[in-house]
């Protein structure tokens, strides 16, 4: 009888060390600085695991609701590389129904969409190059622009400071999205005379110049330039006031125009560049079923796209590949790409084995008020990427720490330089980090710490101290 006992509570030791501890609350130099900040400790939910090595898991408030802010962009950028593949890419033609002689066509001139989140300057300026090299030189009817490839849902309109609503992060995605539909511009003084163009030369801005010349000086940090577009009923027209010493410069990107009018003002400015012409409108439409292929870009792999959503927290770039999700996947049921997207998400969660009360989806992002994920879900998100035959691909895509991305300027002269990759979100009431971190002992952790408060002003130094208390771990005897 004391010897079965004796196997039982042996038995039992052993299960509880198979088993990763809980801690029971906070670190303590966490809810230091959350006291230091002023922020309550139920605005905190807190989630930390251990990966590959000892340590003990932390859960606190892990199954509450809240707001992820961009940390959202890794659901999406996750769900993209298993269910597109890693090697996915978008494409963006030229097709016509009319026929080529002597290097006019004539006939009308269509570009389609696929939802390249990435169809910048340099691309479309290679395709219409393209173009031009298979003979075409003047387009004698319209240039028409298809916008069919995603089935757009119907969202309310995000500005978290209620500010300039022309902000370039702020763009809603577009089946033909050129450039993520910003326009560049430069101002410098020279000679006494203020210049400022915009970059692409799209005809319908046009600048209203009313810069003043400064004399030679140091030039700011935050030069005296303000853009003040107005609509009119040809164009938009750019009022530009302010100062600029001699000497100095100064750059602003707005997003001004709408899609259709954009991607046609763009390709026509490059079209002129390169000594063609079209003699139509610009108009929309769908490309015919008889219409012939003129040319064709693919847009980089799916690889370098999520890199440039999660190291910089690209909005729009998320919520186009959010979309290309629906519409890869899109069923009858669907009512849109973004109810198919979610649905897709859902199911491709469910066969992981991850279930996600918590999860809501709006627009991929983050930047939205209606989206919601609890910590642990999002941890056991990190954990099955982990686990992924795309783990280096997800995980390179997320920005290191004092070293690039929207990590780069923190935590440096710390341990944790180049330790950890670190996905942030940002918005009003929200500051929140996800990811992966390294400890002393060179053990890597799912990480997810999330501040949902009014005021989380001096929230970024409290996450930085759960990365901080997280590297610290106990060291490891090499003998045991």
């Amino acid at each position: 009888m004391i010897n079965t006992l004796r196997r039982l509570a042996l038995g039992s030791l052993l299960a509880s060390l198979a088993l990763p501890l809980h801690a029971a609350g906070l670190p303590s130099k966490v809810e230091q600085s959350l006291k230091a900040n002023k922020i309550s400790t139920q605005s905190l939910s807190l989630v930390t695991v251990p990966l590959n090595g000892p340590g003990s898991s932390t859960f606190f408030n892990a199954d509450i609701s809240v707001n992820p802010a961009s940390t959202m962009k890794l659901v999406t950028t996750y769900a993209a590389l298993e269910l597109l593949g890693p090697t996915h890419q978008w494409k963006t033609e030229f097709f016509t129904d009319g026929q080529l002689k002597n290097g006019v066509l004539n006939g009308n001139l269509y570009l389609k969409g696929g939802g390249d989140p990435k169809l910048n300057m340099e691309k479309l300026w290679l395709l219409l190059r393209d173009l031009r090299a298979n003979g075409v030189q003047q387009v004698s009817g319209d240039l028409v622009l298809d916008r069919s490839h995603f089935v757009q849902p119907q969202l309310p309109s995000f500005n978290d400071d209620g500010g300039d609503s022309n902000k370039p992060f702020l763009v809603a995605p577009d089946s033909l999205l050129v450039n993520l539909k910003a326009l560049r511009f430069i101002a410098r003084t020279e000679n006494g005379k203020v210049h400022i163009a915009a970059e692409p030369p799209i005809a319908n801005i046009r600048i209203d110049n009313r810069v003043k010349a400064l004399p030679a000086a140091k030039c700011p940090g935050w030069p005296d330039v303000r853009y003040n577009p107005v609509t009119e009923f040809d164009g938009t027209n750019v009022i530009v006031s302010g100062q600029l010493a001699e000497g100095c410069s100064s750059q602003t990107y707005l997003s001004l125009l709408d899609h259709p009018s954009y991607a046609a003002g763009a390709i026509r400015a490059i079209w002129q560049e390169l000594g063609g012409s079209i003699q139509g409108k610009d108009r929309l439409a769908n490309v015919p079923s008889n219409a012939r292929l003129l040319a064709r870009a693919y847009s980089p792999d799916l690889v370098e796209i999520i890199r440039d959503i999660n190291k910089y927290s690209n909005n729009t770039m998320a919520r186009q590949l959010f979309l290309s999700l629906g519409a890869q996947f899109r069923d009858p049921v669907d009512q849109d790409d973004g109810k198919a997207a979610q649905r897709v998400i859902r199911a491709w969660l469910a066969r992981k084995g991850i279930t996600a009360p918590h999860l809501v989806m709006e627009n991929g992002s983050g930047l939205s008020r209606a989206e919601r994920v609890s910590a642990r879900e999002m941890a056991k998100l990190l954990e099955a990427a982990w686990q992924s035959p795309y783990a280096a691909e997800f995980m390179s895509s997320l920005p290191l720490v004092a070293m690039d991305g929207t990590m780069r300027r923190r935590l440096h002269k710390t341990p944790l330089v180049g330790q950890a990759r670190i996905k942030t979100g940002t918005l009003n009431n929200v500051r929140a980090i996800a990811g992966y971190s390294r400890d002393s002992n060179g053990n890597s952790w799912a990480v997810v710490a999330i501040l949902n408060d009014p005021r989380p002003w001096g929230a970024s130094s409290i996450l930085d101290q759960v990365l901080i208390d997280l590297y610290r771990q106990p060291k490891i005897s090499a003998q045991r």
